[in-house]
């Protein structure tokens, strides 16, 4: 019998891993080079055919070997890839990883703890508790009650027992849903929970309340991107039984953020529960001349951080902060051969009431390293950049006349169309983009028009790169 494949794991672990990494560097370095730009050119058609003829049969009889497997796979997957490294690669909320957080992801899959039971994870359960504590400060202070935030010095007022927690989640979708659930069966005894959202909330609210069986939500107006307060005031004020308002500090169309002081007394004057889905938003709470921006948030009974967008980290890195642990008690689960009472009694950590899922990867590495790495200072400078680049990306299309820009950006999104573009121009210009592999815009529906949309989230991107962006644009619009 031939000897089985080395194992990424043990003290042979890195030696067998070392010249599998230089066949996938070397790879994804030709991958790039091959796709010469920000995506593959020729369209999904294109891309399906040339990745078959590459491919080959998928499962074949005999192997061909790790080097030839890595070196033809990964090179195909990133000559075919979106790459968000690319300047114009920019549409949507889909940021470029830094490298120590990528290398980060590496060891945690050679590690391939499973975050289920402590001693499947010794050292990355206590890692995830240390890193998951520090971001519930960053959203909640010490108490968890509401009042300004956390920041040293500043006085709060005292809260529920316990400190403020935050659950390792693979999104902000999956951050949401169990944001619902939590709300739900914490109102369990009062009726049906009725969720209450801005018209330019999250797709995957409306969707956890179907998934949790919820009453459909009520949408209040948000005539200027933003959930319009005097319109929440009133769906409250009418709506009997528990309610939960979710607010965004984000939105995935144009970066908004709701009005968050104003909502939270609204909700506290009805008594109404308050869910701040801040998945992109979160980030501003690192720049120390933004984080303002996000007043209100530690109101929020239960805040979505994402941190595959203005974090900088490999898919997945979502989080969601809970002001009062006592809120997680629905999440307790109990399978005797993961957290057995007597093995709990005797103190090894009960894992299965930090997720809804079992088996989950150790994406708290990733986070923990670059957060160790850079510090709040390196990741606030990120932030001021990328945001800064929008100001400057929008201030140079305002000045341009072949162009109309839809506001001023709140974060690092920047709405535009050529002017005097019909609708379907503006759709035709942007699949055009895509099937010449030359950029990557996204598309955003505001004020009853079709805008692209340049999500800027990579901290390299120079001016000369948004100048070309806008040359092919123009490029486009004529023809």
């Amino acid at each position: 019998m031939s000897n089985p494949p080395p194992l990424a794991g043990g003290p042979q672990g890195p030696e067998a891993l070392r010249p599998l990494l230089d066949t996938v560097l070397d790879a994804l370095h030709d991958g790039a080079i091959a796709r010469g730009g920000p995506l593959p050119a020729g369209g999904p058609h294109t891309v399906t055919t040339r990745l078959r003829d590459v491919i080959g049969d998928p499962l074949p009889h005999h192997g061909t070997g790790p080097d030839a497997a890595l070196r033809t796979l990964v090179q195909a997957l990133a000559e075919g890839a979106a790459d968000p490294a690319d300047p114009l690669c920019a549409a949507h909320l889909h940021c470029p990883p830094l490298a120590l957080a990528a290398a980060a992801d590496l060891a945690a899959s050679a590690l391939n703890p499973s975050m289920d039971s402590w001693d499947q994870a010794p050292a990355a359960s206590a890692l995830e508790t240390l890193v998951t504590d520090a971001l519930a400060h960053e959203v909640y202070g010490d108490t968890g009650h509401p009042g300004q935030s956390g920041r040293p010095g500043q006085s709060v007022r005292p809260g529920p027992p316990g400190h403020p927690q935050a659950l390792v989640t693979t999104g902000g979708t999956e951050a949401n849903q169990l944001a619902l659930l939590l709300a739900r069966e914490s109102h369990a005894s009062e009726g049906p929970l009725q969720l209450i959202t801005g018209a330019g909330a999250h797709h995957s609210l409306p969707r956890a309340a179907w998934l949790l069986g919820l009453p459909d939500p009520v949408t209040v107006p948000a005539p200027t991107g933003t959930l319009d307060p005097a319109a929440l005031d009133e769906a409250l004020t009418d709506l009997p039984g528990p309610k939960l308002v979710a607010a965004t500090a984000g939105t995935t169309d144009a970066g908004l953020i709701d009005p968050l002081p104003e909502i939270a007394d609204i909700c506290e004057h009805h008594g109404a529960r308050l869910h701040i889905d801040a998945s992109y938003g979160a980030g501003l709470l690192f720049s120390p001349t933004r984080r303002t921006q996000l007043t209100g948030l530690d109101r929020a009974a239960t805040v979505t951080l994402d941190l595959h967008k203005l974090g900088w980290q490999p898919v997945a890195a979502g989080l969601l902060a809970v002001r009062n642990p006592a809120d997680l008690t629905p999440l307790t689960h109990h399978a005797d051969y993961l957290n057995a009472d007597d093995d709990t009694e005797a103190g090894l950590p009960d894992l299965l009431g930090r997720s809804l899922r079992t088996t989950r990867r150790p994406d708290i590495l990733k986070i923990a390293v670059t957060l160790k790495a850079l510090g709040r200072t390196g990741l606030g400078a990120l932030v001021d950049q990328v945001c800064d680049q929008a100001q400057e990306f929008a201030a140079t299309l305002h000045a341009h006349p072949g162009f109309d820009l839809y506001d001023t950006p709140t974060l690092s999104t920047v709405l535009f169309r050529p002017r005097g573009a019909p609708d379907e121009r503006i759709a035709h210009i942007r699949r055009t983009l895509l099937t010449q592999g030359r950029a990557v815009l996204g598309r955003a529906r505001m004020d009853g028009q079709l805008w692209l949309k340049a999500t800027l989230l990579n901290p390299h991107t120079q001016p000369g790169d948004l100048a070309q962006l806008l040359k092919l644009v123009e490029g486009n619009t004529a023809r």
